[in-house]
């Protein structure tokens, strides 16, 4: 009988095992989440207060979005450069370790990007790069060097339009997306500077211009989302061959992309007051319809009275980032201070919510939107309004870590 009962107590122990064992292996992404109770004081400036929330609800910056395993991805890279903008503004190291994280995950030690496949040909892949020029500058580790240079290379034979801009994604053929001109830009022109590449910028300059020509609405001024050059595309009109709405977001990712590949451009370069005028050009047309109650944006710029259209926290936080540099330096009338302070002032008054221990969240924010594909996104009105939702969305807390940094200087 003893032995009986032992052997029940051994297999009783052996299933408890195998299920925890079953349930570890199963877990949903929202499990990687860091468990740990914190509270985050209310003082601390609101840049701060973003960055603690997500550092107390994943454990690892990859993490973010829910993911069970790292993955190099524009996302990641976008908050990544968020957070090293604190460090350097504070002087914190938890936030420069917590980036760094993030590239360790995925660089091995001979500099190999895990997962990355430069057959893709997909620009998106190109935005973490601008991290690793820190992280050389700082470590001198020669495997940030040789993911930079793979990422380079990636760019030396990324397809092209007929006339010159580089197609959003090998799958992609023929188009341009404005999100593409955040996604490869910046780092391209940081190449250039850093490494002594003179043409990068004259190949820049030359796409920001083209996406801008294609793209642009001489009516509002406004830029629809994507430039299909066959006109084959479903989405794409039979003249213009440019998708039929203006995406908050894709402005969003274009304005960024202007302020930002205007720090590595030489003062002297030949189409920097070109690019410049593109600034104001776009800040007029903006502002325009810019919610008037709020100061924010909505996820189809131009239709806020439409039925189902919402006031979205991505644009919103990339407009106010990208008005406020352009501001700071010196791009655009400092008139235009009043339309920044409303836009950032709306996020916090309108789209941040604060839950009991100091954890703040951005909400609504629109997940992913795209053009073309499978299942097939037409980029109609319906379309947008109906992509799904998530909260604090790396797309606008990147954005909004960095604009929060800006505004409470220029406010001083």
């Amino acid at each position: 009988m003893k032995k009986i009962r032992n052997h029940f107590i051994w297999t009783l122990a052996l299933v408890v095992l195998g299920v925890g064992l079953f349930a570890q292996n199963c877990k949903t992404p929202a499990d990687n989440k860091n468990k740990s109770v914190v509270t985050i004081a209310d003082t601390l400036p609101w840049a701060q207060k973003m960055a603690e929330t997500l550092m107390a609800d994943y454990e690892k910056l990859w993490q973010i979005e829910n993911r069970d395993k790292p993955k190099w991805t524009y996302t990641h890279g976008l908050v990544s450069l968020a957070y090293l903008k604190l460090w350097k503004k504070t002087g914190d190291a938890r936030y420069y370790e917590y980036a760094k994280g993030y590239v360790d995950a995925l660089i091995d030690e001979n500099g190999i990007i895990k997962g990355y496949e430069i057959d893709k040909y997909n620009i998106d892949k190109i935005n973490s790069g601008k991290i690793l020029f820190i992280f050389y500058k700082e470590t001198g580790d020669v495997r940030y060097k040789t993911a930079m240079d793979t990422l380079r290379k990636q760019l030396k034979d990324q397809p092209r339009t007929a006339s010159g801009g580089f197609w959003h994604k090998k799958r992609y053929p023929h188009q341009m997306w404005l999100d593409g001109l955040y996604m490869g830009a910046p780092f391209y022109a940081q190449y250039g500077l850093e490494y002594n590449e003179p043409e990068n910028f004259d190949d820049i300059s030359y796409q920001i211009l083209l996406i801008e020509e294609k793209t642009r609405d001489a009516k509002t001024g406004l830029l629809y989302h994507g430039w299909d050059e066959s006109k084959q595309q479903r989405w794409s009109d039979p003249e213009t061959g440019c998708s039929p709405n203006f995406w908050g977001r894709a402005m969003g990712w274009y304005s960024m992309a202007l302020v930002d590949v205007l720090d590595f451009i030489p003062e002297d370069h030949e189409k920097r007051n070109e690019i410049i005028t593109v600034i104001q050009r776009f800040v007029e047309a903006i502002v325009k319809v810019q919610d008037e109650e709020t100061g924010l944006w909505y996820q189809v710029l131009d239709q806020g009275d439409r039925e189902g259209n919402f006031l979205e926290g991505s644009v919103s936080s990339m407009f106010s980032y990208s008005m406020l540099k352009a501001v700071k330096k010196g791009y655009i009338d400092k008139s235009y201070l009043e339309y920044a302070f409303k836009a950032y002032e709306g996020i916090i008054n309108n789209l941040i919510k604060t839950d009991e221990q100091g954890k703040i969240t951005i909400t609504p924010v629109c997940a992913v939107a795209g053009l073309g594909g499978n299942p097939y996104r037409d980029g109609s009105y319906d379309y947008y309004i109906n992509e799904r939702k998530r909260d604090n969305d790396p797309k606008a807390t990147g954005p909004f870590i960095m604009a929060s940094m800006l505004y409470d200087k220029m406010k001083k």
